[in-house]
């Protein structure tokens, strides 16, 4: 049915959350239609497993119809539903005890950028598919590192917070992440 079949306006995000947070199934079920692929990519894009990314999503709108109600409007719908999307997926990496590989080295790395990542809208198909293999074949701990920053562009100190780790550690792991990318890059471009 269209809006102007029920004889109704299109509702924001916000209004629809409000009448779902009182028990109206057809505005949750509207927020579902809205969101649901947004949020099955951004777990597909941090798990790099697509039964993984079905489950998390899954329990993302399980979450989402019970936390609805805390929804205040102080941000976009859309920025809220990326949290309540990243910390889902972070619990399930700690759950599943994909511990973070330890590092011996402490304290701040360069802040560097894998060439030709500054902006991936600008590259080539072919690039962005190098790199998106690239990335699913990064260690989990690296991989979640990797996608918060670059990708999500979360900061180091909010990055820590939602891993339960120190800045240090995850400063390390971006940088070993971005390493390594660059070397499966570069065997990638190697004819063989």
């Amino acid at each position: 049915m269209t809006a102007a079949e029920t004889g109704t306006t299109q509702a924001t995000d916000y209004e629809l959350a409000q009448r779902a947070a009182q028990g109206d199934m057809q505005a949750f079920e509207e927020i579902y239609q809205r969101h649901n692929r947004r949020v099955y990519s951004l777990c597909l894009r941090m798990t790099q497993n697509v039964s993984e990314a079905e489950d998390l999503a899954q329990e993302v709108f399980i979450q989402l119809f019970r936390k609805i109600g805390s929804f205040r409007g102080e941000s976009a719908f859309t920025t809220w539903l990326h949290r309540l999307t990243v910390n889902q997926v972070l619990m399930h990496f700690r759950k599943r005890s994909v511990k973070m590989e330890q590092t011996t080295e402490e304290g701040e790395t360069p802040v560097q950028i894998v060439q030709g990542t500054e902006n991936p809208n600008a590259m080539p198909v072919v690039d962005r598919i190098a790199l998106d293999k690239a990335i699913a074949q990064l260690p989990p701990g690296y991989r979640t590192v990797f996608v918060l920053h670059d990708v999500e562009g979360h900061e180091h100190e909010e990055i820590a917070r939602m891993l339960g780790c120190s800045v240090g550690t995850s400063k390390s792991q971006l940088h070993k992440a971005r390493m390594k990318l660059r070397m499966l890059l570069r065997q990638q471009k190697q004819p063989g």
